[in-house]
C-alpha cells in the first residue's frame, strides 16, 4: 500500500458513510477541502470514480460500493488494532513474562497483582509457575522471582520479603506416635516427606545450622514430592515430617495442624528477590512491574 492510500480510505469511507464531504470533515477534524482533496487522490491512484457529488448530495458508485463493502471491514478492524495497540501519553502496553516459584505466588504476586493491573490495564501479565532454576534470558522471560542464594551474579536483584526461616514440621498425630527429634540427625530415624529438585531430579539434603555448625541431613522416607507445598499437605495429615519455608505454612501453623521441630537448628534465607538482566534491556512493562513491586516491598518491609 503505497504511503497515504490507508488515510485517503479512511476518509473515503467516512464520506460514504455519512454521505456528506463536510460531516466528515467534522468528524476527522479537517477542513472540508482537505477531505474532497484526499478521496480525489485516492480515486487518481485507483483510476475509476467512488463518488458522485453535487452540490446537494453525495451518492458511491458502483467501484465506490465495492470498495466500501470489500474494503471497510477490514481497515475497521486495522484501526481498531491500531488503537488498542498505540498507547496514550504516559500510559504502558505490552506483555510482561514472569518465572515465578509456586511459594512466592501468594507471598509476593497475588497482593502486587490487583494494584499492578489497575494502574496498568494495557499490560497482559503471564505468570509461569515453575520450581526449577529458570535461565530467563534463554527462555524468553522479563524477570523472575527466587530466593537470592540461586541467582547469578550478573543479575539486578530486588528485595520483594523480609528474611525468613526454613523450618522442619510435624503433625500433633504424628509426633505423638513418634518422638519429636532433638538434634539433626534424629531425622534419619523418622518419616520424612522428601523434597526432589525439578531441574537435576535429585533429593535435597534438608540443611540444618546453629551458630556456626551447619547440617546436611540426606533423609529419607516412602513419600517423594517435587512441589513443597505438597509436602506440607501431606504432613500436616500425620503423613511424617515435612521441610518448608516458614511462610508458606503460616496458617497450618496458626491452626494447629503443624508445629516446629528442631527450631532451634532452623537456618534462615534472605527472602524472595525480583530478578531481571540489567536495567540498560528494561522493557516498559517491566520498569512499571518494578515500581510496583518497590512499593510492595516498602510496605512488607
Amino acid at each position: 500500500m503505497k504511503p497515504g492510500l490507508f488515510q485517503q480510505l479512511h476518509v473515503f469511507l467516512a464520506v460514504a458513510r455519512l454521505q456528506s464531504f463536510r460531516g466528515a470533515a467534522r468528524e476527522l477534524g479537517v477542513s472540508t477541502a482537505a477531505v474532497s482533496q484526499s478521496v480525489r487522490q485516492l480515486e487518481e491512484q485507483l483510476g475509476v470514480v467512488l463518488l458522485n457529488r453535487t452540490s446537494r448530495s453525495v451518492a458511491l458508485t458502483d467501484a465506490g460500493r465495492r470498495l466500501v463493502e470489500e474494503a471497510g471491514p477490514g481497515l475497521a478492524q486495522v484501526a481498531d488494532a491500531l488503537r488498542r495497540t498505540s498507547a496514550q501519553p504516559g500510559e504502558v502496553t505490552g506483555k510482561l513474562r514472569l518465572s515465578v516459584p509456586r511459594v512466592a505466588v501468594p507471598l509476593v504476586i497475588a497482593p502486587l497483582m490487583p494494584v499492578f493491573r489497575a494502574r496498568h490495564p494495557r499490560v497482559e501479565v503471564d505468570i509461569d509457575v515453575d520450581q526449577r532454576l529458570v535461565d530467563i534470558v534463554a527462555e524468553g522471560y522479563d524477570a523472575g522471582v527466587r530466593l537470592s542464594e540461586t541467582l547469578e551474579r550478573d543479575m539486578v536483584q530486588l528485595r520483594l520479603t523480609e528474611p525468613f526461616r526454613f523450618v522442619v514440621v510435624g503433625a500433633p498425630s504424628y509426633l505423638k506416635a513418634h518422638k519429636a527429634p532433638e538434634q539433626p540427625e534424629d531425622l534419619l530415624q523418622h518419616e520424612c516427606i522428601g523434597l526432589q529438585s525439578q531441574t537435576t531430579g535429585t533429593l535435597y539434603a534438608w540443611e540444618l545450622e546453629r551458630g556456626r555448625k551447619t547440617w546436611r541431613v540426606p533423609v529419607r522416607g516412602g513419600v517423594t514430592t517435587n512441589d513443597d507445598g505438597a509436602g506440607a499437605a501431606i504432613a500436616a495429615e500425620g503423613g511424617g515430617l515435612a521441610y518448608v519455608q516458614e511462610p508458606a505454612v503460616r496458617e497450618y501453623l496458626d491452626s494447629g495442624r503443624l508445629v516446629r521441630v528442631l527450631e532451634d537448628y532452623a537456618p534462615t534465607v534472605p527472602g524472595f528477590f525480583l530478578y531481571y538482566p540489567s536495567r540498560a534491556q528494561r522493557s516498559g512493562p517491566l520498569r512499571v512491574f518494578i515500581e510496583a513491586a518497590r512499593e510492595l516491598a516498602g510496605r512488607t518491609g
